[in-house]
């Protein structure tokens, strides 16, 4: 199937064409970030105008990147929440009313499964007309091996997944508070660091030493897969305190705050996907995905833990990330590809009338 993907979930208007779910012929985004840097945060008003304002030239640009028409289109997969209403209801009329006039079947997404699906995506380069290139790359995704235990990790949420198909599994724990990435943009805020934070942590941190400042372990002592993150930005606030008070108001050691403080947040995440893995010892694959996946230090420290656990040959398990940093943020692709595996998994009930709705519980992600 060739689906066209829509997603307007927040700041970002975009709009991708992918095959079997896997081949990226385009997938075209338009952020209104820098917009909303100076103000650490999206308005959603304002996010929305501009996602009217963008939304035909990125539909029209996707299609000619991608060398089709909607004649070629087999159906259109659409964000349908969680996220800012008023972003949503963009994309989804959009849909609506291209699946109207171009007689496509339309399939409603949450946004989190198409984060659980971006690990799949491959960019794809188009050289001739023949179709039959397609197949051998197609087949590549035979190779992803069930069940898996994803960590989807953003800005919106922080969750943890066993997964035994692309649309079967359940959730094994949420964030109770603050996500990762609100967690990170906060973080950024008191070091007086640009939005968002988790770049910006990033490489303000890349000649620190992330053993300098020590940080508590949130939920260590209790018998959970939940995260917890608000405690570590509270934690950073009466660090900077007390160091301004020791230093007399001296300049303080950005660089040592910077990557103790993502390793703090690296570490709580990872020790919940150590504690899966004992929990769920049948898991094949880790992923990472959501926009926290580009993290380096946190791909490094899942890496350290599979390495440490590949002593036992039974555990030999292989981590997978989205193959663009594109495909780590908020993007269409990654709603075509999951709009495709509902359909090859749910058949005609992936075709079901939907609302769009800004909160929707995550239950209703995959069946148990």
């Amino acid at each position: 199937m060739l689906l066209l993907g829509i997603e307007t979930s927040c700041d970002e208007t975009s709009v991708a064409v992918v095959r079997n779910g896997i081949e990226v012929l385009s997938n075209v985004i338009s952020s209104s970030r820098e917009t909303f840097e100076a103000l650490a945060g999206v308005i959603p008003e304002q996010a929305a105008r501009m996602q009217i304002e963008c939304m035909l030239p990125v539909f029209e640009r996707a299609l000619q990147e991608a060398k089709v028409t909607m004649t070629d289109i087999d159906a259109i997969a659409v964000t349908r929440g969680p996220g800012l209403l008023g972003s949503l209801l963009v994309g989804t009329v959009t849909a609506r009313v291209l699946a109207s006039i171009h007689k496509k079947p339309l399939i409603g997404v949450h946004h989190t499964l198409g984060h659980l699906s971006s690990t799949w995506l491959e960019d794809w380069q188009i050289n001739s007309t023949d179709n039959s290139q397609f197949s051998s790359r197609a087949c590549r995704g035979i190779n992803f091996q069930f069940p898996i235990l994803t960590l989807s990790a953003s800005g919106g949420h922080t969750d943890l997944w066993y997964r035994t198909s692309h649309t079967r599994g359940k959730l094994l724990g949420r964030t109770r508070d603050d996500a990762a990435g609100e967690a990170f943009d906060k973080g950024a805020s008191m070091l007086w660091l640009p939005y968002p934070g988790g770049p910006s942590i990033q490489k303000a941190a890349e000649d620190g030493d992330p053993k300098q400042f020590e940080f508590p372990l949130p939920l260590h002592n209790e018998d959970t897969l939940d995260f917890s993150l608000s405690g570590l930005k509270t934690s950073l606030k009466y660090l900077l305190r007390d160091l301004y008070r020791r230093s007399g108001g001296a300049s303080l050691p950005l660089p040592d705050l910077a990557a103790s403080f993502q390793h703090a947040i690296c570490r709580h995440l990872v020790d919940r996907i150590s504690r899966a893995l004992d929990r769920h010892p049948d898991v094949k694959e880790i992923h990472l995905v959501g926009g926290c996946s580009a993290n380096i230090h946190l791909r490094k420290l899942t890496a350290d833990l599979l390495e440490t656990n590949g002593v036992y040959p039974e555990r030999q398990r292989r981590m997978r990330v989205p193959k663009s940093l594109n495909y780590c943020t908020d993007n269409a692709a990654m709603i075509a590809a999951a709009g495709e595996f509902m359909h090859q998994e749910l058949r005609e009930d992936a075709f079901m009338k939907f609302e769009t709705r800004a909160s929707m519980p995550l239950e209703n992600i995959t069946s148990g």
